[in-house]
């Protein structure tokens, strides 16, 4: 055992080791590993944070000095807590005994089965962040009911809906906007349950679907190293015209007529698409559960295809790949060709260019540590920029290209119908790269800003607006007095969630919401993750609070405390959400110790807490869901 401790006045006394196995509940030994006397001892008399090497691999930091619970760590627990809350109340409303959604099963853009668990997307992500642990049942109650409820259902008029909406527990064929949207709180409940066996069984035939491999579900084609058609599926690809009904499904009630057109001049959907590359995060799932080669192969070989036809492109990413591999072959002989593309075709006028690439430069960014795949995504930033105009003091960017070039200017503040999501893979960049280029793009971006010291108010704002999207979402949840339960038979279905996530995942993770509906799903790239090794489950401990409030390119600053002044608490911080990163060195009260690892632990006394400034190296180790107590 090795000890290094401040010499601060005090004395020091022994503690018990952090164990690789679940601590056993003995006399004078506690579940949460700390000694019966530890526990009972004045917070005062010893204030010395303490170092040692436990028999288990990770380095053990233990904090006595007390810390008055800061106002943001008291509304942390109370957000967490609100979440479980929330969840509890849309289940009693919208959820049967099945664990099926009260309401009619439709297939189609106007209100397919995404629809139905979109909004509750960020369960998982709840629970991951240190909810009670009845948020992750619930959700996966009503995600198993969800599967059951849909596979069931047919719609005679749409061929890959026919024998059910979902087959073999998947979309028959459709557009990845939709499916991504679908799938996003399954790919998050990975970071919570990865021992769950039917969950691994499930993402590897998912990710099956992709690779070429599956007789039933020809998606891939290795040869040209394309997904083959815009729609594609447990039944492999669509390599025809879809329908009116099978756009939009046939004939729901309520539906503005309009929609029904919206795709009348589309003559093609054949070929790869960007979109498609939210593929990637069933191989990158499938790989961080299983660690088989296969998937992480087969991903890096399909982006690393798109992201040299990207650099043929000039940077641009095209929107069309034929299915003879050429750019555009599929669309005319137009880069800027394809649905959902640069110029799409549909009346929304919806370019999704940059749904699909994040996700999947992200996914070969965490595989290999490669900042080439962040500059691909950046190149196609500067070609966006280096059109900017000023009119009246406003940049605008356009945001469409077409036969006349680039057009569809909107404020680089605003928003806009098409690369909606800019502002968060501009974010996504910056925290990848930690480069000030990216920095500078990022204007006044609140969270950013109170990173950098300039908005020290920024905590309590972020969660207190948390707070309020719970309350409203609860309030809607009251006040819908549907007996159906999604749209269009009830407007407010999609903004009944009571579970808000995205200010915790800023500030105790130091991560850029993973977004799952116009933005991503991504996989969560955090700096830092918690887990309680005494409960064996994701997140941060009972009356645990973080906040992360640095982050530079060789360091991350983080706040723990433990906000009940009766007893005592163990976390393990991992670096990164997968274990990624790895922490060299952690300086907390003037004293440092080496870590060299992906984890360590922190135990602490009652009511107190301290502020941790943790070197890290980024990208250091292949990404995995493993548990850090897994051996």
């Amino acid at each position: 055992m090795r000890m290094l401790a401040a010499t601060l006045g005090g004395s020091i006394a022994l503690a018990m080791p952090a164990m690789a196995e679940a601590p056993t509940i003995s006399p004078g030994h506690r579940a949460d590993g700390l000694d019966a006397g530890e526990a009972r001892r004045p917070s005062q008399t010893d204030t010395r944070p303490r170092f040692f090497r436990a028999s288990a691999p990770r380095t053990v930091v233990e904090i006595n000095a007390p810390m008055a619970a800061p106002d943001w760590a008291l509304a942390e627990r109370n957000l967490l807590a609100m979440n479980a809350k929330g969840a509890q109340a849309f289940v009693d409303r919208f959820v049967d005994g099945r664990g099926w959604l009260k309401g009619p099963t439709h297939w189609g853009i106007a209100d397919g089965p995404d629809d139905a668990v979109e909004p509750i997307r960020n369960w998982p992500l709840a629970h991951m962040l240190g909810g009670p642990d009845s948020i992750i049942e619930q959700w996966r109650r009503i995600y198993e009911g969800h599967l059951d409820q849909f596979s069931q259902a047919r719609i005679p008029q749409v061929e890959m809906a026919k024998d059910g909406i979902y087959q073999r527990e998947f979309l028959g064929s459709f557009d990845w906007e939709h499916i991504g949207e679908g799938l996003s709180g399954y790919l998050f409940y990975g970071l919570s349950r990865p021992d769950d066996e039917l969950y691994r069984v499930r993402m590897e035939r998912f990710a099956d679907f992709y690779d070429g491999d599956d007789p039933a579900a020809q998606n891939y084609d290795k040869q040209h190293r394309i997904i083959r058609s815009l729609w594609n599926g447990s039944r492999g690809p669509t390599m025809r015209l879809p329908t009116a009904d099978e756009w939009d499904g046939p004939g729901v009630t309520g539906e503005n007529p309009l929609r029904r057109t919206r795709f009348a001049k589309v003559t093609s959907i054949i070929g790869d698409h960007p979109l498609n590359l939210g593929a990637t995060n069933l191989a990158m799932t499938a790989y961080m559960l299983t660690g088989k080669a296969k998937y992480r192969d087969w991903l890096l070989d399909y982006v690393n295809a798109w992201r040299d036809r990207i650099a043929q492109n000039g940077g641009n990413i095209p929107s069309n790949i034929g299915t003879n591999g050429v750019i555009g072959a599929d669309a005319d002989g137009k880069w800027y060709g394809g649905v959902f593309g640069w110029s799409s075709v549909d009346t929304g006028k919806r370019n999704y260019v940059l749904r699909g690439p994040p996700e999947a430069f992200g996914n070969a960014l965490l595989l290999t540590g490669d900042q080439a795949y962040t500059q691909t995504l950046r190149s196609q930033l500067d070609n966006l920029y280096a059109q900017k105009k000023v009119e009246n003091g406003v940049t605008k960017l356009p945001v469409y290209f077409g036969d006349q070039g680039w057009y569809g200017y909107y404020d680089v503040n605003g928003s806009s119908p098409g690369l909606s999501n800019r502002r968060l893979v501009e974010t996504d960049i910056y925290l990848w790269s930690m480069s000030q280029g990216d920095l500078a793009r990022l204007g006044n971006n609140g969270w950013i800003q109170f990173l950098r010291g300039r908005n020290p108010g920024y905590p309590m704002q972020a969660l207190a607006q948390a707070i309020e999207e719970v309350r409203i979402g609860a309030e809607r949840i009251r006040d819908d007095d549907s007996t159906i339960g999604f749209p269009p038979d009830a407007t407010r279905w999609e903004e009944a969630n009571a579970v808000s996530t995205t200010a915790l995942i800023n500030l105790t993770m130091g991560a850029n919401d993973p977004g799952g509906s116009g933005h991503g799903p991504e996989m969560l790239q955090a700096n830092l993750r918690y887990f309680d090794p005494v409960a064996r489950r994701a997140g941060l401990p009972a009356d645990v609070a973080a906040l992360v409030s640095r982050i530079e390119p060789r360091a991350v600053t983080v706040t723990i405390v433990n906000v009940n002044p009766v007893e005592a608490h163990l976390v393990t911080v991992q670096m990164g959400a997968y274990a990624e990163h790895q922490a060299t060195i952690v300086s907390v009260a003037g004293q440092s110790t080496d870590i060299d690892a992906p984890n360590f632990d922190v135990r602490l006394a009652p009511g107190a807490g301290a502020t941790f400034t943790i070197g890290i190296k980024r990208y250091a180790h292949q990404p995995t869901l493993h548990l850090p107590w897994w051996q």
